[in-house]
């Protein structure tokens, strides 16, 4: 895609707001993650410029692999910084006491569930009782897709889209990022190579209103950096569909060393002009979660 057809294509896709210049909204981040004090994470994001982060809990149980701090950790973290975090509600969904523990912690400022990241398939009674919870407390739900591990059956999701259309739902993670290649293997979780169009996240992004895309996390950045010429394109007309996220367990907030400081150099790169990355870094994140 040269520049003319570029810029008129993101003149063209102009839709939910920009973020307010130097904005950053971090819409995946976890409480203890891999042993990171919350003193080390707030210090994380700071360095960043990260403005608002959403704490995103772990369910009862696993810690989501990443011995990620649960619905009371982020509660409290949330209070102490009021200003800075906000957090969602989390739960195993296959488990008696996820609609219990969902609703209580919806009804007392959870702004969304997830990350869901358990051993269920991805259209299962269970993920429509998280759906039917959603759609209640009118919250998103966040989805770590994972072939093999993780929200199984991601080319049937479009049948949860389509039952549950006022649900608004956010796609994450290995497989998730690796269908936005038509020619996917499931089996690959960092794909390498030039991207084919027409991959399952494409269309799901592009046929249903309630599907949004998290870039965090190594996966989302490896979906860009594996062919930059698409994913400038794919970022100019997903302008209005994707979030910033960093899902980084780093302490530090720079280097290479820190996925989160990697990702936004990378967008900073692939999209110069101001109100497409301000959609992406913040915008977006302010109309889906009502910041």
């Amino acid at each position: 895609m040269n520049r003319r057809n570029f810029l008129a294509l993101a003149a063209a896709c102009a839709g939910s707001p920009a973020g307010a210049a130097g904005e950053i909204i971090d819409i995946h981040q976890h409480t203890n993650y891999s042993g990171r004090s919350d003193d080390a994470l707030v210090a994380h994001q700071r360095k960043l410029g990260i403005t608002r982060t959403i704490l995103l809990p772990a369910g009862s149980k696993y810690g989501l692999a990443a011995d990620a701090g649960g619905n009371d950790t982020v509660v409290a973290l949330a209070k102490r910084h009021p200003g800075e975090f906000v957090y969602f509600a989390n739960e195993l969904p296959d488990i008696p006491e996820a609609r219990p523990v969902l609703e209580r912690f919806l009804k007392t400022g959870a702004i969304g569930i997830g990350e869901q990241k358990f051993p269920v398939d991805c259209d299962s009674p269970h993920m429509h009782l998280i759906a039917q919870i959603a759609q209640k407390f009118r919250v998103p739900v966040l989805m770590h897709f994972q072939h093999g591990a993780y929200n199984f059956g991601i080319e049937r999701f479009h049948k949860m889209l389509e039952k549950y259309p006022r649900v608004n739902f956010i796609g994450h993670a290995q497989t998730w990022w690796s269908n936005i290649s038509k020619d996917a293997d499931q089996t690959v979780m960092y794909p390498k190579g030039k991207v084919i169009r027409g991959g399952i996240t494409s269309r799901l992004l592009a046929d249903y209103p309630n599907m949004y895309g998290d870039l965090s996390a190594g996966s989302g950045f490896n979906a860009l950096d594996r062919d930059p010429e698409h994913a400038r394109e794919f970022l100019i007309r997903f302008q209005n569909k994707l979030l910033f996220g960093s899902d980084c367990n780093d302490s530090l907030g720079e280097t290479e060393k820190c996925i989160g400081w990697k990702q936004l150099a990378q967008l900073r790169r692939l999209v110069p002009e101001a109100p497409v990355l301000g959609r992406i870094l913040a915008g977006n994140a302010k109309s889906l979660f009502a910041l």
